[in-house]
């Protein structure tokens, strides 16, 4: 687990996913601190200082969140509705990483307030590619207020 404030949370349950994504950011440059949660009750947790996070500021927003629709516990959806409904955290920049193509699941995205939705590649270098560009415009190109 990462201490401090990172600057990527990663909300993936699929370990080779999540190896993926953070090989992918690696190998590009982008070594910014990075949290792996794998659920959706850990990511809420984490998102509003309970349980193992209760002692994080709920001010230490990170810079983007890389988040996968199915994961356990609580839905991809959910855990976007809840970043999205507070305060506090709907500022926060939050990146649908998925394998699902469904319609259902962009519009529903969007209407709660994703600022993107990217289909998960098949292939290495077609997902390094996504995850990279994903991760420059995020990082470094997207402008978000100091506080953040």
């Amino acid at each position: 687990m990462h201490n401090g404030r990172p600057d990527i949370v990663l909300i993936e349950d699929n370990r080779h996913d999540a190896e993926f994504t953070i090989r992918a950011l690696q190998r590009n440059g982008i070594v910014n601190p990075l949290i792996h949660l794998k659920d959706g009750e850990e990511a809420l947790d984490f998102f509003f200082c309970k349980g193992a996070f209760r002692s994080r500021s709920i001010h230490d927003l990170p810079k983007i969140v890389l988040l996968d629709i199915k994961i356990p516990k609580l839905s991809g959806i959910e855990v976007l509705k809840r970043i999205k409904e507070h305060a506090a955290t709907k500022i926060i920049p939050v990146v649908l990483l998925t394998s699902s193509r469904e319609e259902k699941d962009i519009m529903e995205s969007y209407q709660l307030g994703a600022n993107s939705y990217v289909v998960k590649p098949m292939d290495f270098a077609g997902f390094q590619k996504a995850v990279a560009d994903m991760g420059l415009y995020w990082l470094l190109v997207n402008r978000v207020p100091n506080d953040v």
